[in-house]
C-alpha cells in the first residue's frame, strides 16, 4: 500500500489528515493513536507489527495477546491509570473517621519544605510534594478534574505516548506544589489541579509546534487562571499550583517537542529527568539551605 506522508512529516503515514508526535520505534513513521500498537519501548506502526508477529516464536501465550482494553491501540490507559488513583485515595478519604486522617497525611503546604521544627510541630516530608496531587477537597472537586484529566488525556496521550504521558503529570503535579511553595507557602492544598494546567501547557507547546490551533486552549487557561482570582472561588481554589503546573507543563512540552526523533530519545529523557530534578529540587531548597 502507497501513502504519500514522509517518516518524519508531523501527521500519521497511513491517515494523512492526522496530526501525530508518536513516532514507530522501529521505522520511525509517524503514527496516530488508532496505528499504535504498545511495544517494550514505546510504540510501533502495524506493518512493523505484523513483521514482529510473523518472526516471533509460536509458542508465545495467547494470553499475552489478550489483555482486553488495555492492550487495544489508541487507548489512553495512563489516564485510566491516574484517573483511578484519585478516585481511590478520595474513597479513602471519605472514611468516616479515617479520612481526615489521611487528607492531612497527603495534603502539601510550603510548611514541610523546611527543616523540621521550622515552622514548630512541623516535620520535613518533601514526599507531599506529590502525594498531595492525588488527593482532593470534595466529591465536586474530583469529579471536575477527572472530567478534565479524562477529555484532554484522550487528546494528550496518543500523542506523546503513555510514559511521556506520565512524567509529564508527575512533573506538572509536583510543579503545581512548588507553586504553593513559592506563591502561598503557609496554604495547605490538595489536587490534581496543578498536574491538569501542566497538561494544558504542554498541548499548548504541541499544537504550537504542530502548527495546530492553539487560541481556543489559551482561553481556557486564562479563564481557569483567572477563576482562581474572584473573591467568590479565591478562597477555595490554589491558583499558585495552577500557575506552578502550568509553567511545569510548559517546559516539560518544550523537552518533547524539541526532541521528539527517534535518535534524541536518549536526550529526551535526560532532559525530563533533569527537569524533575530541578522541580523537586526547587521544591526541597529551604530544608537543603537552611538546615
Amino acid at each position: 500500500m502507497s501513502y504519500g506522508a514522509q517518516a518524519d512529516s508531523n501527521v500519521c503515514y497511513r491517515h494523512p489528515n492526522r496530526q501525530s508526535f508518536v513516532v514507530c520505534q522501529r521505522c520511525g513513521r509517524t503514527i496516530c493513536g488508532e496505528c499504535q500498537t504498545p511495544a517494550p519501548v514505546g510504540v510501533i506502526c502495524p506493518e512493523c507489527m505484523r513483521e514482529a508477529r510473523a518472526s516471533a516464536p509460536r509458542t508465545r501465550p495467547e494470553a499475552i495477546r489478550r489483555i482486553g482494553f488495555l492492550s487495544r491501540s489508541g487507548q489512553p490507559v495512563m489516564t485510566y491509570v491516574l484517573m483511578a488513583v484519585c478516585i481511590f485515595v478520595y474513597i479513602l478519604q471519605s472514611i468516616p473517621g479515617v479520612g481526615s486522617h489521611i487528607t492531612n497525611a497527603l495534603l502539601y503546604a510550603g510548611v514541610y519544605s523546611y527543616p523540621t521544627g521550622t515552622f514548630g510541630n512541623y516535620s520535613f516530608e518533601p514526599w507531599r510534594l506529590l502525594t498531595s496531587v492525588f488527593a482532593h477537597g470534595g466529591l465536586l472537586h474530583i469529579a471536575l478534574n477527572m472530567y478534565t484529566l479524562w477529555i484532554f488525556g484522550q487528546i494528550l496521550e496518543p500523542m506523546i505516548g503513555k510514559w511521556r504521558y506520565l512524567a509529564l503529570f508527575l512533573i506538572s503535579g509536583v510543579a503545581g506544589s512548588v507553586g504553593m511553595l513559592l506563591l502561598a507557602p503557609y496554604t495547605g492544598a490538595v489536587g490534581a489541579s496543578g498536574a491538569i494546567f501542566g497538561m494544558f501547557g504542554a498541548l499548548v507547546v504541541v499544537q504550537r509546534k504542530l502548527g495546530g490551533p492553539i487560541r481556543q486552549l489559551i482561553v481556557l487557561i486564562v479563564i481557569n487562571l483567572a477563576i482562581g482570582f474572584f473573591p467568590i472561588f479565591g478562597g477555595n481554589i490554589a491558583w499558585q499550583a495552577h500557575v506552578g503546573g502550568l509553567v511545569g507543563g510548559l517546559l516539560a512540552g518544550l523537552v518533547l517537542t524539541e526532541t521528539r526523533r527517534r535518535s534524541q530519545l536518549p536526550l529526551q529523557i535526560g532532559l525530563l529527568i533533569v527537569l524533575a530534578i530541578v522541580v523537586v529540587g526547587v521544591g526541597v531548597y529551604p530544608a537543603i539551605f537552611r538546615s
